[in-house]
């Protein structure tokens, strides 16, 4: 009879210990759709998004529709095979973060005040939150980043949008690391270190969360469940990238509050 009261017991205390294991496990889910061309997919930032969010309390399920160069007055429109309004509409999204080409703030402000805002406002109908991605200025004309930041500030306070300050973010960390290597040869696509800097600022900016845990080897298994490395970013850079973003995003709030 003791023998049988002692496993009850235990049973019921490793159930006890299983649910409350459990339920520190479960995170919180937002599914985002990334808006926008090729500054979204190189180096495939939603996913890497998705891999260091899994370190917060809130994973983030990312998507994206992308087309090399696009505007957003083509995602619109619906130009170039995109179906973006449709994706949107269908798609029951948290979050939908919009990427206006690179120039596009500075050679077209008007254009992208106006498509940034119609697309806010049919996030917002379908129930998701408008995010703007606030990109960087070319490697050799770094004074482009300050009409680039205005044009999506601005337009974000008209429309409550939320912005990711990742050109700010890179700003920063040129000025403290001259040589850090943000830029592809190209001097206006993100190399891995740009991109991993930037989903550093996406993270921070939608959980409110950047553990020190976060990987700098970032994998993700396809669908025959085979591991596939994006990228190794160096211990170094990794605390370099976190710390900048942190810094970014406080900077950010400070000035809101202000």
């Amino acid at each position: 009879m003791l023998k049988r009261v002692c496993f009850s017991l235990a049973l019921g205390l490793f159930s006890l210990l299983t649910v409350s294991g459990s339920a520190q496990d479960q995170k919180d889910t937002l599914r985002v759709l990334f808006v926008g061309n090729s500054y979204t997919y190189f180096e495939n930032l939603p996913q890497v998004v998705s891999v260091l969010s899994e370190q917060t309390g809130t994973v983030l399920i990312t998507e994206k529709i992308t087309i090399g160069g696009a505007k957003l007055s083509e995602h619109w429109r619906g130009a170039r095979g995109l179906n973006t309004r449709e994706k949107i509409r269908n798609g029951d999204y948290d979050i939908v973060v919009l990427q206006e080409w690179s120039l596009g703030t500075v050679n077209e402000r008007d254009s992208a005040v106006y498509y940034l805002g119609l697309f806010s406002k049919l996030a917002r109908e379908t129930g998701a939150k408008p995010y703007y991605y606030l990109t960087w200025g070319r490697e050799k004309v770094p004074q482009q980043q300050e009409p680039i930041s205005r044009v999506y500030r601005e337009t974000a306070a008209l429309n409550v949008a939320t912005v990711v300050p990742a050109g700010e973010a890179w700003a920063r960390a040129r000025e403290l690391r001259p040589d850090f290597d943000l830029f592809n040869p190209d001097g206006t696509h993100p190399s891995e270190l740009g991109t991993y800097l930037t989903a550093c600022v996406f993270v921070v900016t939608i959980t409110g969360e950047l553990p020190g845990t976060i990987p700098g080897t970032v994998s993700i298994r396809d669908s025959r469940g085979e591991d596939v490395i994006l990228m190794m970013i160096d211990p170094l850079d990794v605390e370099f990238c976190r710390n900048v973003a942190l810094e970014t995003i406080e900077n950010k709030v400070a000035a809101e509050e202000r």
